[in-house]
């Protein structure tokens, strides 16, 4: 078997049977979309549910890429990594391994979310805006996958990682689209949204539900994937035994 199949499968069964980690990973997005979605007064939309479920989407991403990363903070700390290391597959099999298992990770998350979404009153998708929302999260998994593998790498203690983690994740979320428009922001705010990497996914899912297709957040998501990948696969070399 392909060993990126072998790391990633490894992986997914050492998740599934961790079933608290799952359930704990499902009630944030879920408890956002009710008292967020359904219960904050809001103006300029008549259904903001519809408005804040790419954001909380892209959110469920985020969440489950940054707490895949700690899978190889594990490794480390029980001395597999150091073993996998040691094998004949090339060591970018172990990366590969952990973006797929990242990214698997993610999408059946944010699927059980988008569901719970269509539950409590969001518009349901249409086939082609069901394949664009993915194909953007599909994308930002494997951006963010690769960014927490090599996180992980280099702060190598769970400890750390777990206040890197507590630093990125909410910040990026509040200073990106997911819970107001441009519009609706403060002045200084909206250029950093603007560039925010997250603002580019919740945008590029708004934009799909438009029935216009967001090439430009296609295009930049997929070179900042491609940059990030470059990153971690020459962080990979770099580990020594």
């Amino acid at each position: 078997m392909n060993p990126i199949l072998v790391y990633c499968r490894r992986d997914l069964i050492r998740w599934f049977r961790g079933k608290w980690g799952f359930i704990s990973a499902m009630v944030m997005p879920a408890a956002w979309l009710l008292f967020v979605g359904l219960a904050l007064p809001i103006s300029f939309t008549d259904n903001y549910i519809d408005f804040v479920t790419p954001g909380i989407l892209v959110m469920t991403i985020l969440s489950a890429s940054l707490a895949g990363g700690g899978l190889l903070i594990l490794d480390r700390m029980l001395g597999f990594f150091n073993k996998f290391l040691a094998l004949p597959p090339p060591r970018e099999s172990i990366l590969f391994g952990k973006i797929l298992v990242i990214s698997i990770r993610g999408i059946i998350q944010s699927t059980i979310i988008l569901c719970f979404a269509f539950l409590v009153g969001a518009k349901l998708y249409t086939p082609s805006q069901l394949a664009g929302t993915y194909l953007i999260l599909i994308i930002f998994g494997a951006l963010l996958a690769s960014a927490a593998a090599s996180i992980a790498i280099y702060l190598d203690d769970h400890d750390q990682y777990a206040a890197a983690n507590a630093m990125i994740t909410m910040p990026l979320f509040f200073s990106s689209s997911a819970m107001m428009p441009y519009e609706q922001m403060p002045s200084w705010l909206i250029p950093v949204a603007q560039i925010n990497p997250l603002s580019f996914a919740i945008d590029g899912i708004r934009i799909f539900q438009t029935g216009e297709i967001p090439l430009t957040q296609i295009g930049f998501l997929s070179i900042l994937c491609v940059s990030i990948i470059g990153v971690a696969v020459h962080v990979f070399r770099k580990v020594q035994v």
